[in-house]
């Protein structure tokens, strides 16, 4: 949990409602033992300060506090101290006792762990020292009926309000883990997967290629002289111009198709249930998209693409080999004049052209 100032607040908020319900009903466990004792009126005060006062007191000390999260951790070591106070008050009666304890130990363990527990029980024991300095109740008093039905509502309602609770952390962390497995996968500047999350895509689809014996293609695509665009036209739009070929990429292809910034100025893209055709024709008509399309700030700026493609083969021994086949066809296109789609011959390490010259 971060406990930089001012960062423990939604850790506060949280506890205010189980505290709220523990410390409520709580007020009726602890009466219904106390009342055959006849305490004096300023203990019954001093009861219903502490059931329904002392949660929203403890709940505006963390508010206003620099550091809420310390202030939170007091507030509960405060909870344990009275728990056991009214523990000892009440001369460990056994059914209120571990009623009101075991609350307030579920509270702690939840809260900070076993560290928390231990300072929790430590302060539960001080608590009720006191209380039994102060009144000498008789210890371990025959347990009523009516103390019997005062704990049932702790028994049965508490544990739900902290089981909400918990419920509703566990959806904000599960909310979380799925934004940070997208940030960790995902290219900041494009969207696109990135480097590792595509390439780890590629082992995946490479392994369903060789055992359910799919037609899959894979393809490197690379912005011809794109050192050059940014020389002259500066970085800012270089990566505007990354960005529009990613926005391209996307509306190009299907959606099964999956694509990814390789690095720099080079993407990839993994067509599934694809041949060789049928990839050359989807990825003809994002080259000619994209060295058709003009620059709204920049008319002279011109894109063009090479692309090399690859098919999946039973002669490829590993997805890297696959790769290395799509990266020789790029390539190929690149060093036969560019702005084309090339890709590799099957079985061999040579390529051969399949679409139009340089325009």
């Amino acid at each position: 949990m971060n406990i930089q100032p001012r960062k423990g607040l939604s850790f506060a908020r949280r506890m205010h409602l189980p505290r709220s319900i523990g410390l409520g009903i709580g007020f009726f466990t602890v009466a219904a033992a106390l009342y055959p004792s006849h305490p004096p009126t300023w203990v019954w005060v001093l009861m219903l300060v502490h059931g329904y006062g002392w949660p929203h007191i403890a709940w505006l000390l963390a508010k206003t506090s620099r550091e809420p999260y310390k202030a939170e951790r007091r507030n509960l070591m405060y909870d344990s101290l009275a728990g056991g106070f009214w523990a000892g008050a009440m001369g460990l009666n056994p059914l209120p006792t571990v009623t009101a304890l075991s609350m307030m130990a579920m509270n702690n363990i939840a809260a900070g762990g076993p560290r928390l527990l231990l300072m929790g029980s430590l302060a539960q024991i001080g608590g009720g020292l006191l209380a039994y300095w102060l009144f000498l109740p008789e210890l371990f008093p025959a347990i009523t009926q009516v103390q019997v039905y005062a704990c049932l509502p702790m028994l049965v309602i508490y544990p739900l309000a902290i089981g909400l609770v918990c419920y509703r952390v566990a959806l904000k962390l599960s909310k979380s883990k799925k934004a940070l497995e997208k940030l960790s996968t995902t290219d900041s500047l494009t969207g696109l997967m990135n480097h590792g999350a595509w390439k780890d895509l590629l082992s995946v689809e490479f392994d369903n290629c060789r055992t359910l014996n799919r037609q899959n293609s894979v393809a490197l695509i690379d912005i011809d002289h794109f050192k050059t665009i940014n020389d002259t036209y500066g970085h800012i739009i270089g990566d505007n111009v990354l960005k529009q070929l990613s926005g391209a990429l996307t509306a190009s292809l299907r959606d099964t198709d999956m694509a990814g910034r390789y690095g720099g100025d080079e993407f990839c893209v993994i067509l599934p249930d694809t041949t060789l055709a049928q990839a050359t024709d989807i990825l003809e008509r994002l080259r000619r998209t994209v060295h058709e399309h003009t620059h709204t700030t920049f008319p002279d700026l011109k894109l063009s693409l090479s692309i090399g493609i690859a098919a999946y083969a039973p002669h490829l021994s590993d997805a890297g080999m696959w790769l290395h086949e799509a990266d020789m066809a790029l390539y190929d296109a690149k060093s036969t004049g560019r702005n084309r789609v090339t890709s590799a011959k099957p079985g061999s390490k040579t390529c051969k052209s399949l679409s139009a010259e340089f325009e």
